[in-house]
């Protein structure tokens, strides 16, 4: 196959300054792999690949996210976690097909506003990072369904996320929380992580949330425990207007 029309390409783990130009040409590359090579910045030719699907870019020394990645017009996945990054480029909401953002281990003291521009975004991962607030326009990204906040400053817990009724896993781990508001109305909610927090019990979560952190086995346990009371205790016959006894 011809390096012109290929759709993947592998070049993690070699030692490139920078990206070789000649990959910007291959007009039908849809997967690109560059993790851990130790490049500094992007050239503007990658915005010529116009058929790019997933883009590795971990494990590297970017301080900036170039504008012309941001058109990019089929882009599902990048992934630009271990970097220098501080932030995203206004740019960056041009991406309308991102469905996944890790940006993990880098320098985010404030979360990205342009995020909030990206409602189809599904799943984010910010873990490592310096946050220690969320804004307050946080529901606007209603296709979310993965948030991974791990090992940044939250002393509170973040109101915004009370309002993320759409959430299937939350992960909180390696924060300084000391209490939980209820959450028991975030009913979409499957997975909820707040291991290494100095808090002292799980939060109030719907029975449907699998729960991680200190305590967690034994709220588990009783919970179980308790549904399990409630079903022996339900009668064996149950109304319904269907049933053919009823009719």
């Amino acid at each position: 196959l011809p390096l012109r029309e290929t759709e993947m390409l592998e070049l993690s783990g070699r030692h490139l300054r920078k990206l070789p130009t000649p990959v910007c040409s291959l007009s039908t590359l849809q997967k690109l792999y560059i993790s851990g090579t130790g490049i500094t910045e992007l050239p503007d030719e990658i915005g010529g690949l116009q058929e790019l699907r997933i883009l590795a870019l971990d494990f590297n020394k970017l301080e900036e996210v170039p504008e012309t990645l941001c058109r990019l017009p089929h882009l599902t996945r990048l992934y630009l976690g271990s970097n220098r990054l501080f932030g995203l480029p206004a740019e960056f909401s041009q991406l309308k097909t991102l469905r996944c953002l890790w940006i993990e281990s880098n320098y985010l003291y404030h979360f990205p506003q342009v995020l909030l521009q990206m409602p189809e975004l599904q799943s984010l991962q910010m873990g490592d990072n310096r946050l220690k607030t969320l804004p307050s326009g946080l529901p606007l990204m209603k296709g979310l369904r993965g948030l991974w906040l791990y090992g940044n400053r939250f002393e509170e817990f973040p109101k915004p996320l009370l309002r993320m009724s759409q959430l299937h896993i939350l992960d909180v781990d390696r924060n300084k929380l000391t209490e939980f508001p209820d959450l028991s109305h975030l009913r979409r909610l499957r997975l909820f992580s707040y291991d290494h927090n100095p808090v002292e019990a799980p939060p109030n979560v719907a029975d449907t949330v699998f729960v991680v952190g200190e305590g967690a086995q034994e709220f588990l346990e009783a919970r179980e425990e308790r549904l399990q009371a409630l079903q022996q205790q339900k009668p064996f016959f149950v109304y319904s207007p269907l049933h053919p006894h009823n009719n």
